[in-house]
């Protein structure tokens, strides 16, 4: 059995649909759940890592998340 690669995806939604980009490769899916869209990123990813001559991966990113002061509307 092949060794698993662990990717990260980063998922917004656009009006009726959720979009998830894989942050390690330029690789972008969407579908109208979360699950879809992951589940159509993976496919998505598999297939660009199986047919690209040189798959260009990059490091994975630190993800974190940060506050700001709330603005007056």
């Amino acid at each position: 059995m092949a060794d698993q690669r662990v990717l990260t995806a980063a998922v917004h939604q656009e009006e009726d649909w959720y979009v998830a980009q894989c942050l390690e490769v330029d690789v972008a899916s969407q579908g109208q759940t979360i699950e879809e869209a992951l589940t159509n990123l993976r496919e998505a990813v598999a297939l660009y890592l199986a047919e690209a001559p040189e798959p260009q991966l990059t490091a994975t990113p630190l993800v974190t998340s940060f506050q700001i002061p709330g603005t007056a509307a």
